[in-house]
This record gives structure tokens, C-alpha cells and sequence, in this order.
């Protein structure tokens, strides 16, 4: 009997030092976690509408001649009569939203006082910049944000998909067919866009959103116009062979007012979008996996790889722009996939598609580069810093694309310069491709002071992957994190098994294995022997 005893302790000693080398086996194994490819949820968030629409070709202040995109404004405002209030509280509608600073002041914080490394800044640029505003004849700083009827109510409602802003014209559409880099814009049928109105859709999201920063999925990288009409193979949750799901399911909106912020121009964390909205914060069955969440975002493991079907803008180097062939024509190229690789307009480009992303700590938080802050030449600019680390309890890794470029600064006063590109005066950059005089023009229109001097400066934005999650099968296996090489390689400031070794510490595991399993042969040795014995 005793035998039999010391029989099942050294069996239960060998199965407990056999474990840490089977959970090793199954993290390095060529094969795919199983436990990626399920996926469970806590609770569908998102609402299916029930409510019968509302057939707005029968109103007749819908049938009246439109002559501009205003009167069809007033009509609707004529019904819904309290929607321009909740929409001039909007960040959409103001391009700003208050943020409690560290030292507890409320700023304004949005486009009209932030700095990217795309088109720079939209002081002296309005026209162009705000064709995506929801609004209409935003074309200077005198803009009047308390004037009804300039809100743009059919470019988030149309259901047509005729309706068009033109590049540049302050947001309003065109009175005759125009031509604009090789299309041609009409102009609307305000009628039957007003009686095919309704909830907002993929296109009317992204009728800016695709597009900024100069083009499909230029700036974001995980937002494009294949969005409109896209596979689950790319986007599981928009997927129209799938879940075909609207922005709307996940940017939850009430009273106008959408969920959901952009790290380019939020600070705080509130109003985010999070996975676990619909999904629990323990979703998987293997819950190994579910301690994962405690320090890993759904993104991570979710979004492998991004920009899988149009490509996206990495670096923008403006340094470069002005070159001209000595028939005074623009220098313009492509790359290999036919993206822009140089413009004279605009200066040098790099693309790239089906990425995989780079990983930061987060805890929902940003700082921001302010027009006229101080910056350091000697060092890469980096204008939205994202806050978090290991040690921050809040922090998890997310994925996200990092934007590189190289934009205009004043060495004199150590400040980023918003230069004035767009226009046909004689101080516009993309007119008479002089920086001097569009940097005086672009610092005086926000009023900041410009010395004379202009150099260029290596900047970087960070932007966080949330869209293109694949499907649980193509989810990241174990191997490619828990690796030397893998793709957590370079974030620091914590021990991680597979990727970090330290010969002390490894050598001292393998001894002190060594040694447990010699004591239990030994010890199990002595105590058969000693059974013998005794019988």
C-alpha cells in the first residue's frame, strides 16, 4: 500500500515539473492557438432599427425649389427644431472640444489650434481643409459657428450618394458642373436629396473620413473607402458577407453627439470606443488567455495587420516639395502600387500596405503639440504622445500606426510654422512655392510671430488601430510575441517569457530543475528500497 503512495507522489512530481515544459511546447509551436479562433460574447450592443422610417417625400416644404444648401437646412430645422442646438455642441460641428489641462485650466482643444504632419494646420487654409466640416463658409477665422443655417445637414443624412462637397469651396457643394483632378462634380438635386433622407450610413461617415489627410486611407490607415462595400476577410464587423455593421453600432450618438475620439485631437479618456462594449472583458474560453487582457488590448491580438487592401501615407517629407521640370510642368511620380512617391505640391511620400502595426503602452490618454509651443531640434518632434506604461495599472499594449514626416519650423523661435498653402494670392505655397512669404502669411493668420527663417523638422503622430479586426482564426498565435524577434521586441520596462533571457536566471532555472528531478528519483529510490527491505 505504502508503495503504491510513494508510487503516486513521484507520478504527481513529474506531471508538476512536466507542465512549465508542455505550456513552453504549446507557446512556441508552429501550429495556430486554438483558443484564438474562438470567440465569445457578452452582449450585442448594437441595435437593430425597428422603427419604420418616415417617408420625407411627402412633406411639402420638401417639394419647394432649393436654390441653395442652406434653404435645405431651414427646412428641416422647420420640423427638427431643437437638432442645430445639439449639433453646435458638437465636436464634429465646432473642430474642438474642452479638455481639463494637468494644472486643472479647460482649453479648447481641436484642429483649429492642433498641428499635424499631413497638411500641417488649418490657419489660412480654411477653404480647403474645411470641405470635410459639417458645415457651409467655413473659409476664414471669421467663421460664424452660431448661424443655423449653415449647418450641413444632408451630408450626414443623404441616402442617395449623389451628394458631394467640393474640395475647395468651404464645404459647399458646386452651382455647375466643375471639374477637380480628374472628376467632375455636379450640382445636387437638393429635392431628392432632401426626400431620401436618413439614418447615418458607412458612406456618409466616410465621405470625410476615408479621405483625410489627402486621400483613401491616407491618414488612418484602417479606414477606407473599400469600407463602403468590404469583405469580413478585412473588416469582420463591417463586413457585408458577415455582421455588416454601421459606424453607428460602435459610435454609439445621442442627441447628435457621437462616441468615440481621436487621439490626433483628444487628450482625456472619455468618450472612447472600446471593444467591450459587445464584448466581455474575459471572452475567451481559456482563461490563460483572459489574464492577457489585463495588459493587452482586443486590438493587438485582433488586428494583425492593417491598410490590407488600399495602401496608407507613412512618411510625408515636405522638405522636398517646389521641384519643377524646365517646362515649368510639377514634378509628379508614382511607386510601384501607383501611389504618389513625390509631388511638387506636396514633396516626398513613402506607402505601404498590409502593415503590421507597431505597439505602445496606452492608457487612453494623449498630449498634445499646441501651435506655438517650443520644440527641441535636436530631437524627432513627436506631436501627440500617447500616455501609459507598464507600470500604469490603466495601461494596456495597443497596436497603432506611427505617421513620420518632415515639416516646416522656425529655428529663430523654436516653433512648428503653419504654413499657408492653399490659394490663388501671390503668398500661397501650392501658387508661388515660396516658403518665406507662406510662412509670414500662415504664422500671421494665427497670430504668431515669424522670424524669417525657415528649416525643417522630423515629426511623428501616432494613430490607434481599431478598425480591420480579422477573424478569430487569423488572430495572432502565442509565437509572435513571445519571441526575440517577435512583434512586442521593442517595448520595454517589463520581463516577458520567450522574448527575454538573462543566462543567470536561465541557468539557475535549469539547474534547479535539474536538481528537483534528481531529488525525486533519489528520494524515490530510498523508499523503494526501503519497502524491499522491510518485507
Amino acid at each position: 500500500m505504502r508503495t503504491k503512495k510513494s508510487f503516486f507522489k513521484i507520478l504527481m512530481t513529474f506531471i508538476a515539473i512536466l507542465i512549465p515544459w508542455i505550456i513552453a511546447f504549446f507557446l512556441f509551436s508552429d501550429s495556430e492557438s486554438k483558443y484564438t479562433k474562438v470567440e465569445r460574447l457578452q452582449k450585442i450592443n448594437y441595435k437593430v432599427d425597428t422603427i419604420l422610417k418616415v417617408d420625407h417625400s411627402k412633406f411639402e416644404i420638401l417639394k419647394q425649389e432649393f436654390k441653395r444648401p442652406q434653404d435645405v437646412t431651414n427646412a428641416c430645422l422647420s420640423c427638427h427644431n431643437q437638432a442645430d442646438h445639439e449639433i453646435m455642441m458638437t465636436s464634429h460641428w465646432k473642430w474642438s472640444r474642452p479638455t481639463i489641462t494637468e494644472n486643472g485650466d479647460t482649453l479648447e482643444l481641436g484642429k483649429k489650434n492642433l498641428l499635424n504632419n499631413f497638411c500641417i494646420g488649418t490657419g489660412s487654409n480654411e477653404p480647403r481643409c474645411t470641405s470635410c466640416h459639417i458645415g457651409y463658409g467655413w473659409k476664414d477665422k471669421n467663421f460664424d459657428f452660431t448661424i443655423s443655417e449653415n449647418i450641413d445637414c444632408i451630408v450626414c443624412h443623404d441616402q442617395t450618394g449623389t451628394y458631394k462637397k467640393f474640395p475647395t469651396k468651404s464645404g459647399m457643394p458646386v452651382t455647375k458642373p466643375t471639374k477637380f483632378m480628374g472628376k467632375t462634380f455636379l450640382p445636387p438635386n437638393y429635392n431628392k436629396i432632401a426626400q431620401n433622407v436618413g439614418k447615418s450610413t458607412r458612406a456618409n461617415c466616410g465621405a470625410c473620413h476615408y479621405s483625410g489627410g489627402g486621400g483613401n486611407n491616407v491618414k488612418h490607415g484602417d479606414i477606407a473607402q473599400e469600407h463602403k462595400n468590404v469583405t469580413s476577410e478585412v473588416d469582420v464587423h463591417m463586413g457585408v458577407d458577415g455582421k455588416d455593421m454601421e459606424c453607428t453600432a460602435c459610435h454609439v450618438t445621442e442627441h447628435h453627439k457621437i462616441t468615440g475620439q481621436l487621439y490626433s485631437v483628444s487628450s482625456e479618456n472619455k468618450e472612447r470606443v472600446t471593444c467591450t462594449q459587445c464584448h466581455a472583458d474575459a471572452p475567451h474560453e481559456d482563461e490563460h488567455l483572459n489574464l492577457h487582457t489585463n495588459k493587452i488590448a482586443c486590438q493587438t491580438c485582433h488586428i494583425p495587420t492593417y491598410a490590407k487592401v488600399s495602401s496608407t501615407k507613412m512618411y510625408w517629407d515636405w522638405s522636398t516639395a517646389g521641384k519643377h521640370k524646365p517646362n515649368g510642368k510639377g514634378v509628379v511620380k508614382k511607386d510601384s502600387l501607383g501611389n504618389l512617391s513625390y509631388h511638387y505640391k506636396k514633396g516626398s511620400f513613402v506607402y505601404g500596405r498590409n502593415l503590421s502595426p507597431e505597439y505602445v503602452w496606452s492608457n487612453g490618454t494623449a498630449s498634445h503639440h499646441l501651435v506655438g509651443d517650443k520644440v527641441d531640434s535636436t530631437k524627432v518632434l513627436c506631436l501627440n504622445k500617447l500616455g501609459g506604461d507598464y507600470n500604469d495599472a490603466n495601461s494596456k499594449i495597443i497596436p497603432v500606426k506611427v505617421h513620420r514626416g518632415k515639416q516646416i519650423f522656425d529655428p529663430i523661435n523654436q516653433t512648428l510654422i503653419v504654413p499657408h498653402l492653399f490659394g490663388k494670392d501671390k503668398t500661397s505655397y501650392w501658387k508661388n512655392f515660396d516658403w518665406d512669404k507662406a510662412s509670414k502669411t500662415g504664422m500671421d493668420s494665427i497670430g504668431l510671430p515669424y522670424s524669417g527663417k525657415y528649416s525643417f523638422l522630423e515629426t511623428e503622430m501616432y494613430w490607434p488601430l481599431n478598425h480591420m479586426v480579422s477573424k478569430s482564426d487569423k488572430a495572432l498565435s502565442c509565437k509572435e510575441c513571445h519571441a526575440p524577434e517577435g512583434r512586442l521586441k521593442n517595448l520595454e520596462g517589463f520581463y516577458m517569457v520567450g522574448r527575454d533571457s538573462n543566462s543567470l536566471l536561465d541557468w539557475a532555472g535549469i539547474l534547479m530543475i535539474l536538481g528537483t528531478l534528481a531529488g525525486v528519483i533519489i528520494h524515490a529510490s530510498i523508499r523503494v528500497i526501503s519497502n524491499k527491505k522491510k518485507k
